[in-house]
């Protein structure tokens, strides 16, 4: 990967008669700083985007596994080269991404139907008992060059 701390990891499907299985993570392969607290899965429309936004705290664990999206990252914390990485993810290509603090990010449903992203974040979303600000900045005011294609 172009921006430090984001890891891809590409997602091996075991297909027999019964239909797949697809590990997501296994803790055994995970960065020992990051131990998702929760979990979610979303439905995104064709078309439709989600983010661009960053986290101050939190790390992102995705799973694409459906549909075709098209995932913009960049590089935003201070003292680091500002560098963008585009990556198409989903049925055909299932992987596992893991987004730390300060790199912004985002994604697309490029595909033609409804399509599923998980989630694992390593903080609970508005904190213990949803009684905390939410860890987000958003950024859909942002210049061109970084703009989701």
């Amino acid at each position: 990967m172009d921006i430090e701390g984001v890891i891809l990891r590409p997602l091996k499907r075991h297909t027999d008669a019964r239909g797949w299985l697809i590990e997501l993570f296994r803790d055994d392969e995970l960065p020992e700083t990051f131990r998702p607290v929760m979990g979610y899965i979303s439905l995104t429309h064709p078309g439709v985007a989600r983010g661009p936004h960053e986290h101050r705290d939190q790390t992102d664990g995705f799973a694409f596994l459906s549909g075709r999206f098209e995932i913009t990252l960049w590089e935003n914390r201070p003292g680091k080269e500002r560098v963008k990485q585009v990556i198409l993810a989903g049925e055909e290509n299932p992987i596992f991404l893991l987004v730390p603090p300060g790199v912004v990010h985002a994604y697309r449903n490029v595909g033609e139907t409804d399509a599923f992203v998980l989630n694992f974040p390593d903080r609970l979303y508005a904190g213990w008992g949803r009684q905390e600000p939410v860890d987000e900045i958003r950024h859909e005011e942002i210049d061109s060059e970084f703009r989701l294609s």
